[in-house]
């Protein structure tokens, strides 16, 4: 794998420093995971944000109902769902929630 040099400051480099001795690992593991987590937290940021405009649009919102109606049917595919399963019988869902679970 190739590398790169990027400058951080000392309070930075000290903090990975002891947070790489605790978890036993080399520091450019824990500034990869670092990374990643961070890319990860911001991607869901977004994600949020972007809902959160879609709530305030009532057309998008009709719109979105009606892709998640037509998706649902998708499900359909005569395999009993998850909870019927576990207990035999039909399995309750709540309107919106997924059948996961």
């Amino acid at each position: 794998m190739s590398s790169l040099t990027v400058r951080i400051s000392r309070p930075a480099h000290k903090t990975l420093r002891e947070i790489a001795d605790r978890a036993g690992e080399p520091m450019q593991a824990v500034l990869d995971d670092a990374i990643e987590q961070y890319r990860r937290q911001k991607f869901l940021e977004e994600v949020n944000a972007a809902y959160a405009k879609l709530r305030t649009d009532r057309r998008a919102m009709a719109a979105m109902g009606k892709e998640r109606a037509m998706w649902e049917a998708t499900l359909e595919d005569g395999l009993p769902r998850r909870a019927e399963r576990k207990r035999g019988g039909p399995a309750k869902r709540s309107r919106g929630r997924s059948r996961r679970g």
